[in-house]
């Protein structure tokens, strides 16, 4: 079975249960939701395996864990607010924001350049009528908004995490149905080497997965790590912080050369600091 992130932590939140004597909190639901009117059982237009197996050979890469404290998030999501005078913008929107942001001033791009911010959206609370929690599967989305490198770094961060905010505020029930629509007209496979483009970030995982509060007779794990598949420029997985309190981590995976200039950006790592005050 394919399964996003929040299904792939339940299971083993639900094995930690199991490993501590306990009954499953949350039970599954693997009754499988399809669009009205689609036959559940698909048919993809492949007649081998090389047509949708892509394994692409990426170039060097440098990754890295940068570790984002509750209080410098907070200020963060205070300033990004208070420049567009709303209340609205998460935490995570004004993260993926700077990132956004920082990431595109370290790779030297050109005004007219084209860059992309792709998020993941859990699609489950967004349809009608929606989906539980618990459902087990793959139920996520990925949304991109795209501007040029030189109005990205020319407005404030503010302006960055409205139009992420807007993209994910405006990604609804009927945006669900008609994607999937779409794509059980014309299903296809999503190839790395072609959908992630050098010129994008990929905001991956989720903060609010239960990660640390797994117990299998070790103790509490000391961090968490996505190895060494599916790695390409751009790529930043998030984590929750090992000590808790909604702080966070954040794998990011660049070039290297690009790499040496996030770590010099003042912009980023002062929250890296946690010296970012309003």
């Amino acid at each position: 079975m394919l399964v996003d992130g929040s299904s792939f932590w339940y299971f083993f939140n639900s094995l930690s249960e199991m490993f501590r004597s306990k009954s499953i909190s949350r039970p599954p639901v693997i009754e499988r939701w399809v669009p009205a009117g689609c036959d559940p059982i698909l048919t993809l237009p492949f007649t081998h395996e090389d047509e949708f197996i892509d394994r692409p050979n990426p170039p060097l890469l440098r990754e890295r864990i940068f570790h984002f404290s509750a209080d410098s998030l907070s200020k963060l999501k205070g300033k990004v607010n208070s420049e567009c005078n709303t209340t609205k913008i998460s935490t995570l929107q004004a993260l993926s924001a700077l990132v956004w942001r920082c990431v595109t001033r370290a790779r030297r791009f050109p005004a007219d350049k084209v860059t992309g911010c792709r998020l993941a959206v859990n699609n489950r609370r967004r349809l009608s009528p929606p989906l539980p929690d618990n459902y087990f599967g793959n139920c996520i989305q990925t949304l991109r908004e795209t501007t040029t490198a030189g109005e990205l770094l020319d407005h404030s961060i503010g302006w960055t995490a409205w139009k992420l905010h807007e993209a994910v505020v405006n990604h609804g029930d009927k945006e669900i149905r008609e994607y999937m629509d779409s794509w059980v007209k014309s299903p296809f496979v999503y190839k790395m080497g072609v959908f992630f483009d050098g010129n994008s970030i990929q905001m991956g995982s989720s903060p609010r997965f239960d990660m640390y509060g797994n117990e299998f007779g070790l103790g509490k794990g000391l961090a968490v790590l996505s190895g060494y598949a599916n790695k390409f420029d751009g790529k930043v997985t998030l984590y929750p912080g090992r000590d808790g309190g909604g702080s966070m981590d954040l794998e990011v995976c660049m070039l290297p050369e690009n790499m040496v200039a996030l770590e010099s950006d003042e912009e980023f790592m002062s929250v890296v600091r946690g010296e970012n005050g309003l």
